[in-house]
């Protein structure tokens, strides 16, 4: 049976780490690594980690250099066979989400699994706010900036050895970058389970507002090309004009439609606007 490692990143998050502690808990999988690493919490957050992971194999609490530094060192302590993160204000859906990514990747023989996700308000993870869609994995929808909800991205060891670490200059898009990179191999096998695994509080690290969504998608393209200039990469991307569809949130001409009222994307060329109903 497969490892799991699941990373958590946390400062100053006494008031919600205690629900992500519970989550991974409950999880019926049997072999989960649970690895949280604190930025060395000004409030409670360390006492809530130790009163409530028990389940925690490593605990670090230290000053770092912010949320891709602590990714980082998460990383390197990962010993499982397929990495992901949870953040700390963030929520398996059910039990049984582990299971089901080590189903899938077991059964297709993945690189890498990912499903779909629903944002939650930040006072109850049961109140669905918007639901990210994220549709089938195809290699040509990287092109328009397209990712899987990084909350439920979970990729073998070795690729995430041969990506390397977080880019710590690209600040919110780090992770847009990080996926990329590791889904820009042809060779790459991704699985994707249609159903949410992970349940994501508003007013995460990269989903703050949407002036932090929009440089997302600003900040993605470029760092991407500061990228592909030092990595020999197999994938060429397109850099979208600056009042294009926000990149980083699957709203492009060829996006499947969302469910819910998350984003409501003008089709064939048109511009892709947000949709200000909650």
């Amino acid at each position: 049976m497969m490892k799991i490692s699941i990373v958590t990143v946390s400062f100053n998050s006494a008031l919600t780490i205690g629900d992500t502690l519970r989550s991974v808990a409950a999880q019926r999988y049997p072999d989960i690594e649970h690895i949280v690493i604190d930025g060395a919490s000004r409030d409670a957050t360390p006492d809530v980690v130790r009163t409530l992971g028990a389940h925690v194999k490593h605990f670090i609490s230290e000053p770092d250099n912010g949320i891709c530094d602590a990714m980082n060192k998460g990383i390197a302590l990962a010993t499982g066979g397929l990495i992901g993160f949870l953040n700390a204000d963030d929520v398996f859906a059910s039990p049984d989400s582990v299971t089901s990514m080590a189903a899938a990747v077991s059964a297709n023989d993945s690189d890498a699994v990912y499903s779909d996700l629903v944002y939650v308000r930040a006072d109850s993870t049961d109140k669905v706010v918007r639901r990210w869609c994220s549709g089938e994995y195809s290699r040509s929808r990287l092109r328009y900036g397209w990712m899987p909800p990084h909350p439920t991205f979970y990729v073998r060891s070795h690729v995430m050895r041969q990506v390397g670490p977080f880019d710590q200059r690209l600040r919110s898009a780090a992770d847009y970058d990080f996926v990329l990179h590791c889904l820009a191999q042809p060779e790459r096998r991704v699985a994707y389970l249609p159903e949410v695994l992970v349940r994501m509080r508003l007013g995460g690290a990269s989903n703050h507002s949407v002036q932090a969504v929009w440089r997302k998608s600003r900040e993605g393209p470029a760092g991407l090309a500061t990228q592909r200039r030092r990595r020999d990469r197999h994938v060429a991307l397109q850099e979208p004009a600056e009042n294009s569809a926000i990149v980083a949130l699957n709203c492009h001409p060829d996006a499947p439609e969302c469910s819910s009222a998350q984003f409501s994307c003008e089709r064939r060329g048109r511009r892709a606007r947000q949709d200000t109903r909650l």
